[in-house]
């Protein structure tokens, strides 16, 4: 009967496996394709999916470490930094803001501008970082691309541009609208000289940024399905009561229209701008 006797249960507590924590940071999933990509692939591979192309959004340094060559460019204007001069006041201090902005990102403004070689082809570099303050155009944004197109011509040499911006600042008010015409004017005298201007329109350009330097590129490129417009398609819809076409201010959509002049994956833009570079250069 030894057979049919109910087995002895341990009274001994279970030891339960530790579940291993994965440390965050390490996945990030591609808006587009729903993919989990490594994160130190993903950079490797310029912040785009290697599943469906999606560019992702990169940082100011990263992308000048990609264009120029290793050891060659120099950045100029760091320290420049907001001042709230119409003391805007919301539920947190504009000085506060720019105070968080600078830590998250480590940088003083959402402009970084720099000059060195592409290709051995020396060149004047500004991009903007979409993670400070939305990319949005202030004085110091402004003063920054102004600065910029001046040591270009001074050096007499191209200028290359990468947008990112959510528009104009609204803690600065009219003095971040007045960088508009101040960009505009500084880049007229790099047209009187027949000096390059190359703009490179990544994810989101909008606003008064789109309204002027922007757009006014002798050469036009944009990254794969970017957002480009001036106000936002809602806003849009709502002030024609029209159903907007499918496709609206993305990149492909206007390089139909016309308004862009090349569709450019990431990858390939430092091969693309110095083949460009060297038939445009002075």
């Amino acid at each position: 009967m030894g057979s049919l006797e109910k087995p002895k249960l341990s009274t001994e507590p279970t030891r339960r496996t530790k579940k291993k924590e994965i440390p965050k940071g390490l996945w990030t999933k591609c808006p587009d394709c729903g993919e989990v990509l490594y994160q130190k692939e993903l950079s490797a591979n310029l912040r785009t999916c290697p599943h469906c192309g999606y560019h992702m959004n990169i940082s100011a340094h990263e992308r000048l470490a990609a264009l120029f060559d290793k050891e060659t460019f120099r950045e100029y204007d760091s320290t420049m930094s907001s001042v709230d001069i119409l003391k805007f006041k919301a539920l947190k201090s504009y000085r506060d803001k720019i105070a968080s902005y600078t830590k998250m990102t480590g940088l003083n403004d959402g402009v970084v501008s720099a000059q060195g070689k592409i290709e051995g082809i020396s060149t004047t570099v500004v991009a903007m970082d979409f993670r400070f303050a939305a990319g949005s155009m202030g004085s110091v944004a402004g003063e920054k691309i102004t600065r910029a197109f001046e040591r270009a011509l001074q050096r007499h040499e191209p200028t290359v541009l990468f947008s990112a911006s959510g528009g104009a600042r609204m803690e600065e008010g009219l003095f971040s609208l007045m960088q508009m015409a101040k960009t505009s004017g500084a880049l007229a005298k790099l047209r009187e000289r027949g000096l390059p201007y190359i703009v490179v329109l990544t994810n989101p350009t909008t606003g008064g940024v789109t309204a002027s330097f922007a757009t006014l590129g002798d050469v036009i490129l944009a990254e794969p399905k970017a957002m480009i417009g001036f106000a936002g398609p809602r806003v849009i819809k709502e002030t024609t009561r029209q159903d907007l076409p499918e496709g609206f201010q993305t990149a492909e959509f206007l390089l139909d229209r016309g308004l862009v002049d090349r569709i450019v994956s990431r990858k390939q833009m430092k091969t693309e701008i110095a083949q460009i570079l060297r038939y445009l250069r002075p």
